[in-house]
């Protein structure tokens, strides 16, 4: 089985490692060798730095995709272009693809699907969403059986970090992040992943398999972690909780909700205790029952291994000469709920002025609009000023938004300081 690898970053020069670290037991396992013919890369030191033959480096895609010797693909370069090229070529040549890249699986999935299903070739894509952890195939073949209701995942890193640090330490988000960015677990520009759309783009991959009906990043509400403060986690311990940016993606009554944001969930729930840069995918089906995956979630040897493994996959279709088995699963169109339609309880931090009354005013406004109150706590008092800390019971959205419009044009509010969805309990908890 030759095989060309498109890049050779972190990603790739692990891919590499592990192929000649196991070489032996991966042979065995995948049912014939596995060869590294090619290599794409511009900085061609890097591919000598694992003593890669030079012969095997190139810089040209063409010596790759016209090569009818190269079984299988696997694009590790990342971005959109020009990857998703190399991938429509390199299947429309009847090779094979590996890839690790969510952001093109979460834009470009049905034209992928939709090409690989034709030149009936395998699309692995592992990698794409937690790193290490094997969720992809496990959903599409192990859980094939259940009808999925919910998947929770902790699907960054950077944020995970960062939010588990402010709770153990108390610190700032700001302070936080420039230690993040120093470790190397945060990027110069942190925004796709404290921003929430590196989780979203891999809920999207998730939910799209978990109920077979095409999810696409446009359809995931977004919201980041830059709100949360100390003072909120704070008083999520207070209350028995912990903050996580999570990644939702539910069906009911054949409709999705797919969401990314920040959450109260419970001390008690198994997400809870899912720290530093680890990721966890959380999935409930009807017969499974409730079921976690945990690992490292990025870095360069538990994404190779996630690439490893569909390489080795697709070995041994190839040996048994049946490509194409598992292709794309959305056979289903599904409608997408907008936020606005979420039920959910809420946690909301406001500054109101400390005088009597006002506590009933501010009850009268949610009473009004169908929000009801399950706990209210005051906080200390400063100047005329109190902090209210209220915990709604199961209400929606749209609701609650209603409320808080009418809330800030109050005089007696000061302001609406921050709300954060509650998450891990089952509506018939609540």
């Amino acid at each position: 089985m030759n095989i060309a690898v498109l890049g050779c970053g972190t990603v790739g020069a692990g891919v590499i490692k592990l192929l000649m670290q196991n070489r032996e037991a991966i042979s065995k396992r995948a049912g014939e060798e596995i060869n590294v013919k090619k290599v794409l890369e511009k900085d061609k030191d890097k591919c000598r730095r694992l003593g890669l033959p030079e012969e095997s480096i190139c810089t040209n895609y063409a010596e790759i995709v016209d090569d009818p010797d190269i079984d299988i693909v696997v694009e590790l370069i990342g971005g959109i272009d020009p990857a998703f090229t190399f991938i429509l070529e390199a299947m429309q040549k009847g090779k094979h693809v590996v890839t690790a890249n969510k952001d093109l699986i979460a834009l470009k999935g049905r034209q992928i699907f939709d090409t690989a299903e034709k030149m009936q070739v395998d699309f692995a894509f592992e990698a794409s969403v937690g790193g290490g952890i094997p969720i992809i195939l496990p959903m599409k073949q192990s859980l094939a059986g259940n009808q999925v209701q919910e998947v929770i995942g902790i699907l960054n890193g950077t944020t995970n970090y960062i939010l588990s640090k402010m709770s153990q330490e108390g610190r700032d988000f700001d302070e936080v992040l420039r230690e993040a960015q120093e470790l190397g677990y945060a990027e110069a520009d942190p925004s796709s992943d404290v921003g929430g759309l590196d989780a979203a783009r891999k809920i999207a991959i998730l939910a799209s398999i978990a109920f077979n009906s095409r999810v696409t990043l446009d359809d995931v509400y977004v919201e980041g972690i830059t709100s949360i403060t100390a003072r909120d986690i704070q008083y999520a311990k207070e209350l028995g909780y912990v903050v996580k940016l999570l990644a939702i993606a539910s069906e009911e009554e054949g409709k999705i909700q797919s969401r990314v944001h920040p959450a109260f969930i419970p001390l008690t729930h198994p997400l809870a205790a899912v720290n530093d840069v680890f990721n966890a995918v959380f999935v409930r089906g009807d017969a499974v029952g409730e079921i976690m995956l945990f690992g490292r979630g990025a870095g360069e040897m538990p994404t190779a291994s996630a690439v490893v493994g569909d390489i080795i996959d697709i070995s041994r279709n190839k040996v048994h000469d049946c490509h194409a088995r598992i292709g794309c699963t959305c056979y289903e169109e599904k409608e997408i709920l907008p936020i606005h339609e979420l039920s959910s309880q809420f946690y909301i931090r406001m500054t109101v002025k400390d005088r009597p009354g006002v506590l009933a005013s501010i009850a009268g406004v949610f009473g009004n609009n169908d929000v009801s109150i399950e706990s209210v706590i005051q906080k200390s008092s400063d100047e005329g000023k109190a902090e209210l800390i209220l915990i709604t019971h199961l209400t929606k959205e749209e609701n609650l938004r209603d409320s808080l419009m009418i809330l800030r044009d109050m005089k007696i509010v000061g302001a609406i300081d921050n709300v954060i969805r509650l998450a891990g309990i089952r509506k018939g908890d609540s």
